[in-house]
């Protein structure tokens, strides 16, 4: 009697489960269109994986790209019956019940087979204890059953295999294959796929990245189990006894190749994906929609760009702390003091009322801390607040970026240089002055007006400007004494003088308008700096100006996104560049201008290219070096690429010690330079890196068949004379008045005082007439 009403209430407490007392249960139509959270995954212009978004980092692959071996060590460890079921081992299953009921052993487990276990990771469990335990189990044998009716044993495991959780929040095989080996499932070797197998388990106790001795025991039980059910022979084994673990540990998304592209891109998809709807009329989910994201970025290129920055970063930095000595900027009070009294930590003492003493006493004790160093690999230190922060301040940053200038196609992206410790991106958030990378804009300006390239400019008369303030340009070194120089030759050499002197004559507000038509947004001031590139502007906007050099006067926005595409292939969104519909510069000026930033690179400031890292290929270019030497900058333009790259400190406060370290070609260019060196070495880009610009018309030829430069007597005659005969002086500088416009109102010319005429005589090349001068004012002694 007891044993029926035992077994009744037994049948009732099933039937229950069945109708969904306890918790609804997927019919046979839900199960048999099962839709799990996938990744996102972001594309290269390859279809190169660069990086995933995801809750659950998962993405499904076919039965026919699982290996045997795998499948096989999946049914000898976890469900040796797997073939013979109905997606329930019930000798298991009342083995487990017994257990844990009658027994109250929690660790019974053990009699789930594969199907229940698909059925546990598609659905879960909920609540804790016994009874909930039983609930969960019965409900899994229903669907299980159910599961077998709509899906045959090969499909099954195809499920399973993309669904079951794998170590450090990977869901999948093709996950996990990917993290913890960098190759795809169909690639899996035995030991590889024995270790992905036997992590299933227990994720964390089996994860072999961090308990390696661990997994591989586990991995041994795998193998044994397959020599136990026939799966493997003996020899299939020799010498797997001697195999470590051996692997290729991808890291975090946030860690890998790309990270700010990557995350320009998480930004731009969310906004794309707002505009569109999945065919049910719900919203995309970028984290659990398994979309693909096509990019215009190339990985390889990509790797190349980082490795360079990398390299060069680490050795400028030493330079750069080293010619600072005891005296780095980032250990003056009047630098750290203030920016210590901004950290939250540091207002949190002040808050709790401590001392100045026992704030300082705080801020100096060394804890374990995680810090960028390029010095070491070992990103925990024992250090403390201050000298935590001092050392970040000390940090140079940089951000490269290279573009197709045939359709705005980011090909590198590079924003900072270390993710995890400086989320802003230098490419497309940060705003500086840009100094002489502005240059061509005043140029390409000067030949839209009409001047010619051999229009010659004195490039050693100092002259002061006024508007309501007095200012004054200078050549970096004191270059330009008595020489005149040709727009070309002011342009290579970039000399400050010649491109004051030439915005002056053009008119600021047209080169400002050149420079908005080219693609620059910023606001530009109406002040002669702007020649020399006082402008605070992005680096991608820069970048996109210069690609109307060479994409016939036509400037490309960056283009990123080509197509997002769902799970099942529809393509949801599709892009393409915005091409504008008209020149913003004549063929002439184009060819012109080309041709006089090649001379950069020829015989110019950026001449390392050729003579330090033996790049032949064919460049024109200019380098930036801003007041102060704050930043360093480098444009690269080839036929099919345009590339910027940017270096300088993140605190404005902080530049270079000097012009010959903080110099865009000697803190920017390296960087473009070591990129161009691996690109030269790989003959995948050999159509890139072996084209030629087209060689110039006649009348572009013949505009630029000039001197350069040319030695500047002219005025120096005539003034050596005046002051000889008639005893005036014979240095003058000219004072050029402007209006609130940057326009002239009005020049005078003004004889230096005796002081600076003095000063001047000291710098004044030429023996005779140095000679002459001197036997003049002994003679007047």
């Amino acid at each position: 009697m007891a044993l029926g009403t035992l077994f009744f209430a037994f049948s009732l407490f099933f039937f229950s489960i069945y109708m969904g007392v306890w918790g609804a249960l997927p019919s046979k139509y839900e199960l048999s269109h099962l839709e799990q959270s996938l990744a996102t995954q972001l594309v290269d212009r390859n279809e190169k994986v660069i990086g995933k978004y995801y809750i659950f980092d998962r993405r499904p692959i076919g039965f026919d790209e699982i290996p045997e071996h795998l499948k096989n060590a999946l049914i000898a460890t976890e469900d040796a019956r797997f073939y013979k079921h109905d997606g329930v081992d019930k000798v298991s299953l009342m083995r487990v019940l017994f257990k844990t009921l009658l027994m109250q052993d929690d660790s019974a487990g053990g009699g789930s087979t594969i199907t229940q276990q698909l059925v546990k990771n598609i659905y879960g469990r909920r609540g804790a204890g016994t009874f909930n335990l039983v609930i969960s189990k019965f409900k899994e044998f229903i669907i299980a059953q159910r599961v077998e009716e709509v899906y045959t044993k090969d499909e099954i495991i195809n499920l399973y295999l993309n669904t079951v959780p794998f170590p450090d929040n990977t869901y999948g095989i093709e996950s996990a294959s990917q993290k913890f080996f960098n190759k795809n499932t169909e690639s899996l070797t035995l030991n590889e796929a024995a270790i992905l197998v036997g992590t299933l388990k227990a994720n964390n106790s089996y994860n072999p990245r961090v308990y390696p001795d661990r997994a591989r025991k586990r991995r041994d039980v795998v193998i044994n189990q397959m020599l136990r059910y026939d799966y493997l022979n003996p020899r299939d084994t020799v010498g797997m006894e001697r195999d470590t673990i051996m692997l290729s540990y991808q890291k975090h998304t946030d860690l890998g190749i790309a990270p700010y592209f990557r995350e320009l891109i998480r930004q731009e998809a969310q906004d794309i994906l707002k505009n569109y709807k999945k065919d049910d009329g719900s919203a995309y989910d970028l984290y659990q929609d398994g979309l693909t994201i096509h990019t215009t970025l190339d990985k390889k290129m990509q790797e190349y760009a980082e490795a360079g920055m990398r390299e060069h970063m680490a050795a400028l930095q030493s330079q750069y702390e080293k010619a600072y000595g005891n005296y780095a900027p980032w250990k003056r009070s009047s630098i750290l003091k203030p920016s210590l009294e901004k950290l939250p930590y540091y207002q949190k003492l002040v808050k709790d009322s401590l001392s100045p003493e026992a704030i300082e006493d705080s801020l100096n004790i060394k804890r374990k801390r995680k810090i960028f160093d390029w010095n070491t690999d070992e990103r925990t230190q024992q250090i403390s607040v201050k000298d935590s922060l001092s050392h970040y301040l000390s940090l140079l940053n940089c951000g490269f970026v290279a573009l197709d200038p045939q359709t705005g196609g980011v090909l590198a992206y590079i924003g900072g240089i270390d993710f995890e410790n400086f989320k802003y991106d230098h490419v497309s958030q940060s705003e500086r002055m840009v100094g002489s990378t502005f240059k061509p804009f005043v140029y390409t300006t000067a030949l839209e007006q009409g001047m010619d390239p051999c229009t010659y400019y004195d490039g050693d008369q100092q002259i002061y400007y006024f508007n309501n303030k007095e200012w004054s340009p200078a050549n970096a070194g004191g270059e330009g004494e008595d020489l005149s120089y040709s727009l070309k030759g002011a342009l290579s050499n970039s000399i400050n003088t010649v491109a004051v002197k030439v915005i002056i004559d053009v008119g600021i507000q047209k080169v400002i308008n050149q420079a908005r038509s080219m693609g620059i947004d910023t606001k530009l001031p109406k002040v002669p700096s702007l020649a020399l590139g006082t402008a605070q502007i992005k680096m991608r906007n820069l970048a996109s100006a210069y690609t109307s050099f060479v994409n016939g006067g036509k400037p490309m926005k960056p283009f990123y996104i080509t197509k997002i595409v769902d799970r099942t292939g529809k393509t949801v969104a599709e892009f393409t560049p915005e091409v504008p519909e008209k020149a913003v510069m004549s063929n002439v000026t184009r060819q012109t201008m080309i041709e006089m930033m090649r001379g950069t690179v020829r015989e110019g400031t950026a001449t390392r290219l050729r003579y330090t890292y033996k790049l032949n290929n064919d460049i024109a270019g200019k380098t930036g070096t801003t007041q102060d030497n704050k930043d360093g900058w480098f444009v690269g333009i080839t036929p099919y690429m345009v590339a910027v790259s940017w270096v300088g400190n993140d605190d404005y406060r902080i530049g270079f010690s000097s012009t010959g370290l903080g110099a865009g070609a000697n803190s920017a260019l390296p960087i473009y330079a070591k990129f161009m060196q691996q690109l030269n070495k790989d003959t995948t880009y050999t159509k890139l890196t072996k084209q030629r610009f087209k060689s110039p018309s006649a009348e572009v030829a013949s505009a630029l068949d000039c001197a350069p430069i040319v030695k500047d007597s002219t005025s120096q005659v005539r003034r050596f004379f005046e002051s000889i005969f008639n005893g005036e002086e014979e240095n003058y500088r000219t004072k050029v008045y402007l209006d609130d416009d940057g326009n002239v109102l009005r020049t005078e010319e003004q004889a230096l005082p005796q002081e600076e005429e003095e000063a001047e005589e000291e710098n004044t090349s030429g023996g005779f007439f140095s000679f002459l001068k001197r036997k003049k004012k002994n003679d007047e002694d």
